[in-house]
């Protein structure tokens, strides 16, 4: 199973709020040869670390592709481009963000490329949980886990809400 996490919290010209960000953001993904098969439900997450940035949009999606794993990234790059991704600065507000969270089973070193899984998947809730909806039976392909097994050792702090 590939899964993507989306996020933003940030508006650009044309969208009204970030979910209709991550909504065109998921269209774009169809039109680069990325299909995608399932996704969470949105959720609304405080920024991390703690801060006075405005609160995200976060959800994950489940794509079938036959991009490897860097071409995958590279698209993923290319999309938060076209949709005014500026990397300034670690964790701060951004239009868009996608994350390749995991490529099947694969484990991959920044050497090889993508990082896999995502170094940092098991420690944000904002993944997390709507991981857990879309994908209850998925395991981390180091720890083994459930994304419900990893939120519940998740420290607390993190406020996230799911939206319906």
């Amino acid at each position: 199973m590939i899964l993507l996490g989306l996020g933003s919290n940030l508006v650009m010209g044309g969208f009204k709020t970030s979910g209709d960000v991550l909504e065109a953001a998921i269209k774009s993904l169809v039109e680069k040869e990325v299909k995608v098969v399932g996704r969470s439900p949105w959720y609304r997450s405080a920024p991390i670390p703690v801060s006075d940035l405005p609160w995200f949009i976060n959800g994950v999606v489940a794509v079938s592709t036959d991009l490897s794993p860097n071409d995958l990234l590279q698209v993923l790059h290319a999309i938060e481009h076209e949709f005014g991704r500026v990397r300034v600065e670690r964790n701060g507000s951004r239009t868009l963000d996608l994350d390749l969270l995991a490529y099947d089973e694969r484990v991959q070193t920044a050497a090889e490329g993508a990082v896999l899984p995502h170094p940092r998947l098991q420690d944000r809730a904002f993944v997390l949980m709507p991981l857990a909806d879309l994908a209850p039976e998925w395991r981390h392909p180091i720890t083994g886990r459930t994304a419900a097994e990893m939120l519940e050792i998740l420290p607390p702090g993190q406020d996230v809400e799911r939206l319906d």
